[in-house]
């Protein structure tokens, strides 16, 4: 019998299509390209896997492309038409209705019969991978932590990849708010594969959640070889330094990276870029700055795209987009195009059903209220949102525009008691924070307090100041890419 090398045997499969599986499952877990080619070699000499087959079809639905999607689903349907699944060993067999699961949009389904296969098999890093990205877009933390956990123990610690491992369970630690367990064990995995990107992104993402914003830039321009290029995720961690960047007062060199890496004439225009893209220009304009050039193109882009219902959490950046460029009546559109969508009779085991209805479409329209003025009624939107926005996908980092939206649109409605306890909440979470010093002194500002305000910008400066590191060198912008 044919394994993979973690010693999981291999139905339908020959020693050649089990190496391309190999190749194909490391360059996964590394965010390498090199998996589409390593698949397509798996299906080229095992037509028949259903390993391969299923491993297509999640990598068709990886990147939130419907156009890809779409092409999965054709592929998969023809092979799927001629198998008897229930045939199947039962590793197989779950990887099949995973796959077919996920293409009908079922995502909680999918992501449930992985788990499913990974009690019988934890060392299926596949399984694990694809699981764990499932439970990311369905915004389910705890899975996402305890999918990883439950495996953990299974994997030999002269194996390699487990420490590949151990970086999906730093996230996974991080999203639940263990953030002393994520850094270690986002650590750990880099000092076992240090290009190991989603370990990488891990780490970076315990420093955000605590305002550790002076790490977070030296540890990725420490990095900077490992991860800043050639992977699916190198623009979304050059988000995340122009994250910090803007924390520490920088907005130019935020600019600089969106310039550079999140969007510019030379990008590819896939969904994962450009909500990254918009979600940095958001937060700019929340500040104050409006890069109005930028927005334009960037909404270009999204319209260029023309997507069907697919993503909610992808529609909330293209709105975003059509937003800050003032193009209210494709955002408009899309919101119409979305509820046309609902109103029609589908499926409720489309997750993305109840994504767009429950969250996608009140973000939306609450993001154009946020552009028109109408405080009010973004708050009215967002306060009963805000601790359900998980439900649509994304990591608190990501989330947290929204929640910064609520809090602008709360002190521009004066609606001062909301301010001050939101306010009061995210000091509380990160009190080095210059965006949260900043807020207090706009709601004291709004209360007429001006020594109040002169202290909290007196904090906000200090925090920046902090947040820049003093006189700690870094490789300036121009390492960019």
């Amino acid at each position: 019998m044919v394994t993979d090398r973690y010693g999981n045997p291999l139905h339908e499969c020959t020693r050649e299509t089990a190496a391309h599986l190999d190749r194909a499952v490391e360059a996964l877990l590394h965010f390498s390209p090199e998996v589409e080619q390593a698949v397509g070699d798996a299906l080229d000499s095992g037509p028949t896997s259903p390993v391969a087959q299923s491993f297509a079809a999640y990598l068709g639905m990886l990147g939130t492309e419907p156009g890809d999607a779409v092409a999965a689903r054709q592929r998969f349907d023809r092979y799927a038409a001629g198998v008897d699944v229930s045939s199947l060993p039962a590793r197989e067999r779950l990887h099949v209705a995973a796959a077919g699961a996920w293409l009908a949009g079922d995502l909680r389904r999918a992501g449930g019969l992985l788990e499913e296969l990974s009690l019988v098999c934890p060392t299926d890093a596949l399984a694990l991978a694809v699981g764990h990205q499932l439970d990311f877009f369905t915004g389910d933390a705890v899975r996402l932590r305890d999918r990883i956990g439950g495996a953990l123990s299974a994997w030999d610690t002269a194996e390699p990849h487990r420490g590949l491992v151990l970086g999906m369970y730093a996230f996974g630690l991080e999203e639940s708010g263990h953030y002393r367990l994520a850094e270690e064990a986002g650590l750990a995995a880099v000092a076992q594969n240090p290009r190991d990107v989603w370990a990488i992104h891990a780490v970076v993402h315990t420093y955000e959640m605590q305002g550790r914003v002076s790490e977070g830039i030296g540890y990725l321009d420490a990095r900077r070889d490992d991860w800043a290029r050639g992977n699916y995720l190198d623009v979304h961690n050059w988000w995340h330094y122009a994250l910090y960047a803007l924390e520490a007062g920088d907005t130019g060199t935020a600019l600089s990276v969106y310039d550079a890496a999140l969007h510019n004439d030379a990008s590819a225009g896939l969904a994962m870029e450009l909500l990254d893209a918009a979600a940095l220009l958001w937060r700019i304009r929340l500040a104050g700055a409006e890069p109005t050039a930028r927005w334009e193109a960037l909404a270009d882009a999204w319209a260029a795209r023309a997507d069907p219902p697919f993503y909610a959490f992808n529609d909330v950046h293209a709105v975003m987009a059509y937003v800050g460029a003032g193009r209210f009546g494709e955002a408009a559109r899309l919101i119409a195009d979305r509820r046309r969508w609902l109103a029609q009779e589908g499926s409720d085991a489309v997750t993305n059903r109840r994504m767009t209805a429950d969250i996608g479409l009140p973000v939306c329209e609450a993001l154009v209220a946020h552009g028109q003025g109408e405080y009010d009624t973004v708050v009215e939107l967002l306060w009963p949102l805000r601790r359900r926005l998980h439900e649509f996908g994304g990591s608190h980092a990501q989330r947290d525009a929204l929640q910064k939206t609520l809090l602008d649109s709360a002190l521009g409605s004066g609606r001062h008691e909301l301010a001050r306890a939101l306010i009061s909440e995210r000091i509380g979470l990160r009190p080095d924070s210059s965006y949260n010093w900043s807020s207090r002194a706009r709601l004291a500002d709004g209360l007429g307090d001006a020594a109040l305000a002169a202290a909290a910008r007196d904090h906000a400066r200090d925090a920046a100041a902090a947040s820049r590191g003093g006189d700690r060198s870094r490789r300036g912008v121009e390492t960019l890419p």
